[in-house]
C-alpha cells in the first residue's frame, strides 16, 4: 500500500509539473499530461482495490 501511495504522489507531481508546462504554451507537455492521467487513473482504481480489501480485515 506504502508503495502504491508513493507512485501516486510520483504521478500527481509529474502532471502537475506537465500541466503547467502545457498552459504556458508546451503542446508536448499537455501531451505527457494526458497520459499520466490514464496511469493516475489506472493507479486510483488499484488504490480503491487495496483499501476495500484492507479494510474487509
Amino acid at each position: 500500500m506504502k508503495e502504491l501511495v508513493e507512485n501516486l504522489n510520483q504521478l500527481f507531481a509529474d502532471f502537475a509539473k506537465d500541466v503547467e508546462l502545457n498552459v504556458n504554451g508546451n503542446k508536448a507537455a499537455g501531451q505527457r499530461a494526458r497520459k499520466v492521467s490514464l496511469e493516475i487513473e489506472k493507479a486510483l482504481k488499484e488504490f480503491r482495490k487495496v483499501s476495500v480489501a484492507d479494510s474487509r480485515k
